[in-house]
């Protein structure tokens, strides 16, 4: 089973950058779709931004053009660079991870990954 263990959030100002942590351990990591979600209290978990295995991206509409995902294989991670960030985008950051037989699947919905961390907070001071 794997695991996942968020880390890099913290207090950053509009138009600043911010870059996410996911470290994935206990399983084969390349064998996982990965995604970022967040949350603000009182509303439901978002879609951010996911990676397929065959490493195809995908975003949502408020944060495309400005975050970007990427895996690094060797060391068992999972990024999300945050650039122009607004203050809208303050939210506790979840990664999850989830592992189909297809190398192009991925999901926007909170229900379809079984895998989850912990969360790292993020606020951004306008």
């Amino acid at each position: 089973q794997v695991q996942l263990e968020e880390s890099g959030g913290g207090l950053a100002q509009a138009g600043g950058s911010l870059r996410l942590s996911c470290t994935v351990s206990g399983d084969t990591f390349s064998m996982y779709a990965v995604g970022w979600f967040r949350q603000t209290p009182g509303l439901e978990r978002e879609f951010v931004a996911a990676l397929e295995r065959n490493n195809n991206d995908f975003y949502g509409d408020s944060v495309k053009g400005r975050f970007s995902i990427s895996r690094d294989k060797s060391k068992n991670v999972v990024y999300l660079q945050m650039t122009m960030l607004k203050p809208e985008d303050t939210a506790v950051y979840f990664c999850a991870a989830e592992m189909r037989s297809g190398s192009d699947w991925y999901s926007r919905s909170i229900y379809d990954y079984r895998y989850w961390g912990r969360g790292t907070p993020v606020t951004v001071s306008s």
